[in-house]
């Protein structure tokens, strides 16, 4: 179990929701359907990667360092892409979409890094 990444998943769940809400609610009549979408999305990315990040920080592979770096990757991965395309969205900066694959990098490496906290978990369950 992992401490920093639970809060840290328990805090994007609260972003993620409170961004959803806010799309839903506050910006579905000002926003272009395009625009929506894109925030749609940042919302969605942001929500599965809360989801994989809480269930690591409850797993044992939290404490290997393949399972550290899952988890940490998903934070930035999350931050970067789901983050730009809010500012996108929010502020009008088309330039922010070309950060935005930074993050989606940065997320399959995690999936890549949590594959393999898995391929070299030991136990009886081979």
């Amino acid at each position: 179990m992992s401490k920093p990444l639970g809060i840290l998943a328990a805090a994007s769940g609260l972003v993620a929701v409170v961004c959803g809400a806010f799309g839903a609610h506050g910006l579905k009549a000002s926003l272009s359907p395009a625009m929506l979408a894109t925030w749609e999305t940042a919302v969605s990315y942001q929500f599965y990667h809360t989801l994989a990040l809480l269930t690591l920080a409850l797993s044992p592979l939290a404490a290997t360092t393949s399972g550290r770096l899952a988890g940490w990757l998903f934070v930035a991965g999350t931050a970067i892409f789901s983050g730009s395309l809010y500012i996108l969205v929010l502020l009008g900066m088309p330039w922010l979409g070309m950060v935005t694959p930074i993050g989606g990098v940065l997320l399959i490496i995690g999936w890549a890094a949590l594959l393999l906290a898995f391929a070299r978990r030991h136990g009886s369950d081979h």
